[in-house]
């Protein structure tokens, strides 16, 4: 599990690339930014709420501190840390 509370500073802005249908649940750190990995499919909110508990937990924080600001449909997402 990366490890990202450095970045847990209330009103961060946090991007993120998600990849649903993964062969496990992650985050990674690399040159083109933080890249979720998740094992769920993307259909009724699956995937985002997957995303929410890694990110929440790799942050150290509460799942309801975060919010999605953009990409609900997307790969490409935002969250905010409140």
């Amino acid at each position: 599990m990366t490890d990202l509370s450095h970045l847990a500073t209330p009103g961060a802005e946090i991007a993120l690339r998600v990849t649903p249908k993964a062969s496990r649940n992650e985050i990674v750190a690399g040159e083109e930014g933080l890249r979720a990995y998740v094992t769920v499919v993307p259909e009724g909110g699956k995937a985002n709420a997957a995303v929410v508990k890694l990110l929440a937990k790799s942050l150290g924080v509460a799942k309801s501190r975060l919010t999605l600001i953009r990409g609900e449909t997307a790969r490409d997402k935002v969250f905010r840390l409140d």
